[in-house]
């Protein structure tokens, strides 16, 4: 759909000002889409953490895990579950995966080992804080990493060097692996736990280590390499000759040791258990009815089971969920669970289709999904409330399809009055997602004030929520009117919202007036504002973002083409096309904004249309002709007042920065989240929704 000029105009603020926050579900490129027929699993499989490279990156070197009733670590063998760890309902216990790691320090002093991982969780190595007993005290040892190589695991280690130099106290941090030797084996963990402590004795590391249900060994070692590993089984040959040393062969396995990581004020060890084994997958299973805590997931719950693994020399924790279940977390992270229970159902449609379509194609290779907005946002059993699980359950099985495959249901926040075409998106045309009108989108600025912008008699702009004002009647010689403050310490704002990381650009008291040079609604996801940004602000939001690097200073910046709803597919600075790699990358590329929806305006700068049709630029700086009732006159003062053809007074500031004006609040690609709740206000329900914002699609019930 192409729509005219007239509807291509972003809004009135376009005139002044407007942009948003990046929906940080940016869109991948497209691939093609999967069957839904009954061989699709009804269970996904989501990564809280996973370090997938360039797609996504989210690492801890430890997880942190706690259920309600008694759960249990083992591994699947055979397509069945072997327990190998029982742990106690509430009982709390920590996981890793082995790979290349740092050993920083090792003491038995606990305030210089707490002061020093104090220091170390404030740097990118963090730290996990072992506790070993040694013949009645505590050895405590600490490690950094994972790291994907050994090179970066050297590196590391003077990172960590620089870090603590006043704790190390004459040690050396050095690069550490996975390379050990064999001890023996046991049917007790008491009798590994004492030839661990004799060979630890003699200055040699070495761990208890879970081989299979009820059978222990000590491994020895941990380094870097076969070289490193070799200098060992020398040394032990001297002080142990009884004891005979087998390389292990990256068997499955499952080091136990005690970590004081989780309180540096007071020791108070948890069991830790940290996974071996080349391609060696760990499920955490709790009881059925039952929920885990993760703790680095902000302590959120989830139901389903676990699973841990090494990927790309990260620990990667994965969780196996009913796809139902899911959705009860990703509807009610994604839309309010007050809106009108057809929106909520045509999000559940939407997301369940998205989650079947991702988890097809493994998109993330140990996983479909992740539980960030790059995917959805899933947030476990915190949030479930009842209006959503009835959206999702009365919508069981239901998929958006189109030549009987189901379609990827992307959505976003807000588009803005019309949604994108997938060519202003993604550089590619498909037809399921043609630009399409979305009136109701304007139901999110709705219940918001309104907000006045105003010239202080300093001189200075911003905006007065208006709440806080009243008009005097009062207007100045120019005609432009009055406001008084009618509380006290009111905040003008720099854009028409409440920032409270942004400093406001006066304060103002009752009785405090400001002259009014426009009316405005307050930014939101619907319509925005956002800037100002200087030249040095944009050209470092730029870096890395453009094929060809932006120019060092940008004095001109124009949006030189769009595409069918509108939105910008070609911005120019001084001339120089920005070629970001598809076009909504322009949204995080300037600084980012809300969408492509936007204009561009250029603070300082303004065009005189002279007769004949004549027209000229000019900036604040540079001198300006004014005809007023005393005579011609050159103004170059500070924020000079304009008043344009359409009734709107402006300031022209002395300065070269840009404001974006703009709508909507994402991609904007399939459904509008805001303008479903608006179309199911109005009377239309989920399946009329669906398929407004999905062109040529059925709604099908995927029985299984």
């Amino acid at each position: 759909m192409v729509l005219d000029k007239t509807s291509m105009k972003i809004s009135r603020w376009g005139k002044g000002i407007l942009s948003g926050f990046l929906l940080l579900g940016a869109l991948q490129l497209p691939v093609s889409s999967v069957s839904a027929d009954s061989s699709i699993d009804r269970t996904v499989r989501v990564a809280l953490f996973l370090d997938a490279g360039s797609t996504y990156k989210s690492t801890v070197p430890a997880v942190t895990l706690k259920a309600e009733s008694e759960w249990s670590a083992g591994f699947s063998f055979g397509g069945g579950f072997e327990s190998w760890v029982q742990l106690n309902a509430g009982q709390s216990a920590r996981f890793s995966v082995d790979g290349f790691k740092v050993k920083a320090m090792e003491s038995k002093d606990w305030s210089i080992v707490s002061a020093a991982v104090k220091k170390l969780q404030g740097t990118a190595d963090k730290p996990v804080l072992i506790a070993l007993d040694q013949g009645g005290s505590t050895l405590y040892q600490i490690f950094t990493g994972p790291y994907a190589t050994a090179d970066e695991a050297s590196k590391a280690a003077t990172r960590v060097a620089s870090s603590i130099p006043g704790q190390l106290k004459g040690q050396a941090p050095e690069a550490r692996g996975s390379y050990y030797y064999t001890a023996g084996s046991f049917g007790s963990k008491g009798e590994a736990e004492s030839l661990r402590q004799s060979i630890s004795s003699q200055g040699v590391d070495a761990y208890v280590v879970l081989t299979a249900p009820q059978q222990f060994a000590v491994w020895v070692g941990g380094m870097a390499s076969e070289n490193d590993l070799a200098g060992l089984q020398a040394q032990l040959a001297q002080t142990m000759p009884q004891v005979s040393l087998a390389p292990v062969n990256q068997g499955t396995g499952l080091i136990e040791f005690k970590d004081a990581t989780l309180n540096l004020e007071a020791p108070s060890p948890v069991d830790h258990y940290k996974l071996t084994g080349a391609d060696a997958r760990l499920i955490i299973r709790d009881g059925e009815q039952s929920v885990i805590q993760v703790t680095e997931r902000s302590a959120r719950q989830y139901r389903g089971d676990f699973e841990i693994s090494n990927y790309n020399g990260q620990l990667a924790l994965v969780n196996e969920i009913s796809l139902d279940q899911y959705l009860y977390s990703v509807v009610a992270a994604e839309v309010p669970s007050s809106w009108h229970l057809e929106s909520l159902k045509a999000q559940a449609v939407a997301a369940r289709s998205y989650a079947l379509y991702n988890s097809a194609i493994n998109k993330f290779k140990v996983a479909g999904l992740v539980d960030t907005t790059l995917s959805q946002v899933y947030n476990g059993v915190d949030k479930e409330i009842a209006s959503i699980t009835e959206a999702v359950d009365s919508t069981a099985g239901e998929v958006i399809m189109a030549n009987g495959k189901v379609v990827e249901g992307v959505f976003s926040s807000n588009s803005g009055g019309v949604t994108a075409d997938s060519s202003e998106v993604w550089n590619s045309v498909n037809s399921i997602y043609s630009s399409t009108l979305s009136q109701e989108d304007k139901a999110a600025e709705a219940s918001l004030k309104s907000w006045y912008h105003v010239l202080l008699s300093t001189g200075k702009t911003g905006y007065i929520r208006e709440d806080n004002i009243v008009l005097t009647g009062g207007s100045t010689a120019a005609g432009l009117k009055k406001l008084a403050v009618t509380t006290s310490s009111v905040m003008v704002r720099p854009l028409p919202i409440i920032q409270s990381n942004v400093e406001p650009v006066a304060k103002m008291n009752p009785g405090d007036e400001a002259i009014i040079l426009d009316k405005v609604s307050e930014s939101n996801s619907y319509a925005w504002v956002r800037g100002p940004f200087s030249s040095d602000d944009l050209v470092k939001s730029l870096k890395g973002k453009t094929v060809t690097e932006a120019p060092a200073t940008i004095t001109n910046l124009e949006v030189t083409q769009r595409g069918p709803s509108g939105r910008v597919l070609q911005v120019k600075a001084n001339g120089q096309i920005l070629d970001v790699k598809y076009p909504d990358l322009y949204r995080s590329a300037l600084g980012g904004l809300p969408s492509t929806l936007f204009d561009i305006v250029a603070i300082g700068r303004y065009t005189v249309q002279g007769a004949g049709d004549v027209r000229s630029t000019a900036t604040s700086t540079s001198g300006t002709t004014v005809l007023s009732s005393s005579g011609v006159k050159t103004s170059s003062g500070n924020n000079l007042v304009v008043l344009g053809a359409d009734g709107v007074s402006r300031v022209v500031e002395q300065s070269n920065e840009f404001m974006f004006v703009g709508r909507g609040n994402g991609h904007g690609i399939g459904l509008s989240q805001w303008g479903a709740k608006g179309m199911a206000d109005a009377g239309y329900d989920y399946r009329q929704i669906l398929q407004h914002y999905y062109q040529n699609v059925s709604i099908v019930r995927n029985e299984q």
